[in-house]
């Protein structure tokens, strides 16, 4: 294959080769590739740091195990500049000779992987993100040579469970349904109806239990009287829960109310309609 543009490199191939490692580092344009990486101090964010570590790690596999000069090169030149603070992006599938039923599978890996480092993953999680960026440079390696099955699955393994701790991290967090609890009024009262007991009791125990900072009375009413009186009365409703509430030992400043009077039904009717659903009040536990 003819390689151009970064990735060009010399590749001659692993073949074990009766000569020490460190005599092959001195000869050639790889030996000294390697050596400048070796050299060469990490600066940079953590994410740049850690991610230069990765790349020495597969720096010396590739030379010291494999004997492949020339991928050991490739990234040693890249963890070079890695090093220096660089944050450069994971390899493209289409710059290298995979397999063509796995193209796919690789492509859709490499857009999960640029998805949350656009993301930020890089700061929110700069170790993770540099492991799954360098497994995955590493899994598209071996996947190119395609011979080594324990190989290509250890840095395709690896590369998934950095993924995966990354993906979890960004993902959005499940919106907490704020708990509601109703207590239903007669007509044209605010006295708390005996039959409200059992609404009021569950919510001072869970307001008891702790973890609860404040509770938002609402009060409403339904449509059967005027505009301004139905306010007042709802806020009178509200007012009777507090009342309630710190007779059951739960400080006034954890309270506030607000008042809806008819703007809010719950059931929608015409105006002057009486209906029950929609005098109450609504408590909301944040």
């Amino acid at each position: 294959m003819t390689q151009s543009g970064p990735r060009a490199r010399s590749r001659p191939g692993k073949r074990p080769i009766a000569i020490g490692l460190g005599a092959a580092l001195l000869a050639g344009c790889s030996g000294q590739a390697i050596e400048r990486f070796e050299s060469t101090d990490a600066v940079g964010d953590p994410f740049t740091q850690r991610l230069a570590a990765e790349y020495r790690q597969t720096v010396a596999f590739e030379a010291g195990q494999m004997y492949d000069w020339g991928d050991a090169a490739y990234f040693a030149r890249k963890g070079a500049q890695v090093a220096a603070g660089e944050r450069l992006p994971p390899e493209a599938v289409e710059d290298w000779a995979i397999p063509t039923a796995l193209v796919e599978e690789m492509s859709v890996a490499h857009g999960r992987l640029a998805k949350v480092l656009d993301d930020g993953a890089r700061d929110i999680d700069p170790q993770a993100a540099a492991v799954a960026q360098a497994k995955f440079d590493c899994w598209i390696e071996q996947q190119e040579e395609n011979h080594q099955a324990d190989h290509i699955a250890a840095c395709r393994d690896d590369f998934l469970v950095a993924l995966t701790t990354i993906e979890d991290k960004l993902a959005p967090q499940a919106t907490v349904d704020v708990p509601v609890h109703l207590v239903f009024f007669d007509h044209d009262s605010a006295e708390i109806p005996e039959a409200a007991g059992d609404a009021l009791r569950a919510l001072i125990d869970a307001a008891k239990s702790g973890g609860i900072p404040q509770i938002t009375v609402v009060g409403h009413a339904d449509r059967s009287g005027g505009e301004a009186y139905n306010m007042g009365l709802s806020m009178q409703r509200a007012e009777a829960i507090k009342a309630a509430l710190e007779a059951a030992g739960i400080t006034g400043a954890r309270i506030v109310l607000e008042a809806a009077g008819e703007t809010a039904p719950s059931i929608a009717t015409p105006d002057g309609v009486r209906e029950p659903s929609n005098r109450r009040a609504e408590l909301l536990l944040r």
